[in-house]
């Protein structure tokens, strides 16, 4: 007898199904958290934690500053979800595994996500611990987790991604910084494969692109929300200034280090953005 793979829509009910039956209360809003800013899930109340390889048809995470942890709760006073680290294409994941969790976030009624990550600084203006407000992306991964056949229970086969950032939300972002004396810088986010750090040359190709920070995530997860309906907000965290710019190798203990220091600022800033949705 010949085993018919499930569809995505099947694959998602399933994972929706299990955490459903771990969790109190169906949340509103996602946050992914990217390399080191694990930090936000400290403030969750009423918290109940499931770990990744429990979740059927989820990736596990395997890069340091990523916990592997689905955590539900309440955070200033709306129901979240939070993925306490994520899913990369350098993993060996394809971008259909990597987007995943959006749609099942999708399937359990969430509306909004916030999603976050560790970025080299491209622009040079910028520097080692600014916060940057993504207002587009540069999909230069090459790949797009919609390739394949379209499961219109999921989204349309050609979703628009000429608001691919809601503008509504990046206006609560800047208000909440302005309230709370955070300098938040605004950028074009570029998407690259990884696992390697750009060339001096890719960056200023990048920059003339109109890069102002790169990394590599993100992309596909903000692709696979908008297919799902979902309305995005993007934060990065500049962990490092990207190569060739200062006279010093990068190093992923850097981008650990700087989203240390700055956790108190971003965590702060997400408390403030939640409060007013």
């Amino acid at each position: 007898m010949i085993r018919q793979e499930l569809s995505l829509t099947d694959r998602i009910n399933q994972a929706k199904q299990f955490i459903e039956e771990e969790i109190p209360f169906m949340p509103q809003i996602g946050l992914i958290l990217g390399s080191g800013l694990g930090v936000l899930a400290e403030s969750v109340q009423n918290v109940t934690v499931i770990h990744y390889e429990e979740i059927p048809h989820f990736p596990v995470s395997t890069v340091e500053g990523h916990a592997g942890e689905l955590i539900v709760g309440e955070l200033q006073g709306k129901k979240v979800l939070l993925m306490k680290g994520r899913f990369h294409l350098y993993e060996g994941y394809s971008a259909q595994q990597v987007a995943f969790p959006i749609q099942v976030m999708k399937a359990l009624g969430i509306h909004t996500v916030l999603i976050t990550n560790a970025a080299g600084g491209v622009n040079e203006q910028f520097e080692a611990g600014d916060l940057m407000l993504i207002t587009d992306h540069l999909n230069l991964m090459y790949r797009n987790p919609l390739i394949g056949p379209n499961d219109s229970e999921v989204g349309v086969r050609f979703p628009d991604l000429s608001e691919a950032y809601s503008s509504r939300l990046r206006s609560v972002a800047i208000e909440s910084a302005e309230e709370q004396g955070v300098s938040l810088r605004q950028g074009v986010y570029a998407g690259l494969l990884g696992p390697s750090y750009e060339t001096p040359a890719e960056i200023r190709m990048l920059r003339k692109l109109g890069a102002d920070s790169v990394g590599m995530s993100t992309v596909p997860e903000v692709i696979a929300a908008r297919h799902s309906g979902l309305e995005v907000l993007g934060i990065s965290c500049i962990t490092n200034m990207a190569a060739g710019i200062l006279p010093q190798p990068l190093s992923h203990d850097e981008v650990m280090e700087t989203a240390r220091r700055v956790r108190k600022q971003f965590a702060g800033l997400i408390h403030g953005i939640l409060a007013k949705l």
